[in-house]
C-alpha cells in the first residue's frame, strides 16, 4: 500500500536560497483561539483537557465545565478586530526582518487561512479574515519574504482528554478537535503513529497554503517525524519540484527531515561555535514561557536579543523571532517598542549582519556558550509537567565578542563598553593565520577613524568618546 513506497530523497535535495542565507533575522507570530484565554501559554488548548493541570482548573472555574465550554467555544471570541495586515508588515521591516509570516496552523485543528481541506478556519470562525493570505500580501508589499508555519502534526492525540465528559468525545464535535483516539496518542511519540487519513490531511493542507500563497519558507515544529515518510517526501517534492519554488526553502527541527532538504532549526538553541551548514534558531521576544499572549505578558530587552542574534549570524544560523498578538489581533506596547529597538540597531549596524558570512574565529570572551537545544527529553517534560523548561540566558560582557565578514571587512561586534577605554581583543593579534594585515579600523555609527595598537597580545582598539548605540558595538576592520 501506500505506506510501503520506497522513496529516494536525493531526488529533491536542495541548496539554502541566497535570500535565506542573507536575511539572517525573520519574525513569526502565533495567534489563535488560545490568544483568547491568554493563560500560562498556547498549549492550553492541549493542557485544559488534562484533569487537575492549573489550566485545567482555571478554565473550569473561569469557563465552566469542558463538556459545557470547549476549545471551539473560544472561537467566536478571537474577534481579531484590530488585526491591520499592513501594520504587522510596518511592523516587521520596522524591526530589521527579512521574512516573517504568521502561524498558519497550531496544533489546534484551526487553519489561519482560507480552507477548502478544513472547514474549521480563520475565515468561517474567529475573526472571519484569511489571516496568511493578508499577511502574505501585505509582507510582499513591504519588500519581506513570506513564511508559512506549520504545527499540525501535534494535532494527533492533541485534544484527547482524561475527562470522559469533555466536548472532545462528543462525535458532533468530531470536525473541529478530529477523531477521537487512545489517551497515548498524545505522547511525542506515541504507540499507535497516525493513520493515513491523518497524514494525507496533514499533506493536504500543506498543499493548499503552498498553492494559494507560494511563501518563500515553510517552518515544520518538532514531531514531523510522525507523519509517514512518503507523504513527508510528498510535500517537499510539490514545494520544490511541482510547484517549481527555486527560491523556496524547508526548515525542519531534529531528524524530521534528511539532511540537503531543508534547514536545520533548533528551538531556542544555538550552536558553541560556526557550523558549515546554514541553520536557524526560533525563539521568542516573550520572556515568560509562552509562544502566545498571556495576561501581564513580559518581554526580553533588546539587547538580549541583538546580543542572541549577533551570537546566531556568527555561527552561520539565522534567528526566526515570536512575538504573539492579542486575540484582537494587535501587539502589546512594550513589544513593539522593543522590535523597534532591534530595528534602530539594525538600521545602524546591519552591514555587519545582512549578507554578512562566519569569520575563522567565530566569538571570544569569558562567557561560555554552550549547544543548546530545545531537544525531546525537553519535550517530554512539557508534555509531562504541562509547562515548558527554558534553556538558556547569559548576559555578555565588554570582552565578548563576536566576529563575522561582509564584502571583504571583517566586524568584530563588542558586547560592552570597556572600562579602560579600549577594546582588547585577543583573536586579532599579531602572527594568527587567519589574519594578515590591518588597514583601517572605524566604529560603525561613528565618523571619525579610532586609533588603534596590535601586538603578540591582541588588537587594542581606542573607544571613540561617544557610543554610537544602546548596545553591542561594531568594529569595522578592514584588511
Amino acid at each position: 500500500g501506500e505506506t510501503m513506497r520506497e522513496v529516494d530523497w536525493s531526488k529533491i535535495k536542495k541548496e539554502v536560497p541566497q535570500w535565506f542565507r542573507d536575511a539572517k533575522f525573520g519574525l513569526f507570530f502565533h495567534w489563535g483561539p488560545y490568544s483568547v484565554p491568554a493563560y500560562q501559554n498556547e498549549w492550553y488548548s492541549r493542557n485544559m483537557y488534562c484533569k487537575g493541570l492549573e489550566q485545567n482548573l482555571h478554565h473550569e472555574k473561569t469557563y465552566g465545565k469542558l463538556h459545557d465550554f470547549g476549545n471551539k467555544d473560544f472561537y467566536p471570541m478571537m474577534t481579531g478586530e484590530k488585526f491591520d495586515p499592513r501594520q504587522w508588515a510596518r511592523l516587521a521591516k520596522r524591526a530589521g526582518a527579512r521574512y516573517a509570516g504568521p502561524v498558519s496552523e497550531h496544533a489546534d485543528n484551526f487553519s489561519m487561512w482560507d480552507s477548502k481541506v478544513n472547514p474549521i478556519n480563520s475565515v468561517n470562525y474567529g475573526p472571519h479574515r484569511d489571516v496568511v493570505g493578508e499577511c502574505m500580501e501585505a509582507f510582499r508589499e513591504e519588500g519581506i519574504r513570506t513564511l508559512a508555519t506549520f504545527h499540525h502534526q501535534w494535532l494527533w492525540g492533541w485534544f484527547m482528554s482524561t475527562d470522559n465528559e469533555a466536548d472532545v468525545y462528543d462525535p458532533a464535535n468530531e470536525v473541529y478537535y478530529g477523531p477521537a483516539l487512545p489517551l497515548e496518542t498524545n505522547r511525542y511519540i506515541p504507540y499507535r503513529y497516525p493513520d493515513q487519513a491523518f497524514c494525507q490531511r496533514w499533506l493536504d493542507k500543506v498543499r493548499e497554503v503552498v498553492d494559494q500563497y507560494g511563501p518563500d519558507a515553510l517552518y515544520f515544529d518538532s514531531r514531523t517525524c510522525i507523519i509517514g515518510e512518503t507523504y513527508r517526501y510528498d510535500m517537499a517534492e510539490y514545494y520544490y519540484q511541482t510547484k517549481g519554488m527555486k527560491d523556496g526553502i524547508i526548515t525542519y527541527k531534529q531528524e524530521d527531515f534528511p539532511e540537503g532538504i531543508g534547514v536545520y532549526d533548533l528551538e531556542c538553541g544555538r550552536f558553541a561555535s560556526p557550523k558549515p551548514f546554514y541553520w536557524q534558531s526560533d525563539d521568542r521576544l516573550e520572556d515568560n514561557i509562552t509562544w502566545c499572549m498571556v495576561q501581564d505578558p513580559k518581554y526580553k530587552p533588546a539587547e538580549r536579543i541583538i546580543h542572541q542574534l549577533c551570537d546566531i549570524v556568527s555561527k552561520n544560523g539565522n534567528l526566526l523571532l515570536n512575538v504573539g498578538p492579542y486575540a484582537d489581533g494587535s501587539f502589546h506596547p512594550d513589544a513593539v517598542r522593543i522590535l523597534e529597538e532591534i530595528g534602530d540597531w539594525l538600521a545602524l549596524n546591519g552591514e555587519a549582519i545582512y549578507g554578512s558570512r562566519p569569520f575563522a574565529v567565530a566569538a571570544e570572551g569569558p562567557t561560555t556558550v554552550e549547544d543548546a537545544n530545545y531537544d525531546v527529553d525537553k519535550i517530554q517534560e512539557q508534555l509531562d509537567k504541562g509547562d515548558a523548561v527554558d534553556v538558556h540566558s547569559d548576559s555578555l560582557t565588554a570582552q565578548d565578542f563576536r566576529f563575522t565578514v561582509r564584502d571583504g571587512h571583517l566586524y568584530a561586534i563588542a558586547f560592552g563598553w570597556p572600562e579602560d577605554g579600549t577594546f582588547h581583543i585577543r583573536s586579532l593579534r599579531e602572527g594568527v593565520s587567519y589574519l594578515e594585515g590591518i588597514r583601517h579600523v572605524s566604529m560603525v555609527g561613528c565618523g571619525e577613524p579610532v586609533s588603534y595598537a596590535r601586538d603578540g597580545e591582541g588588537l587594542h582598539v581606542k573607544a571613540p568618546l561617544r557610543k554610537p548605540c544602546a548596545c553591542a558595538y561594531v568594529l569595522k576592520i578592514e584588511r
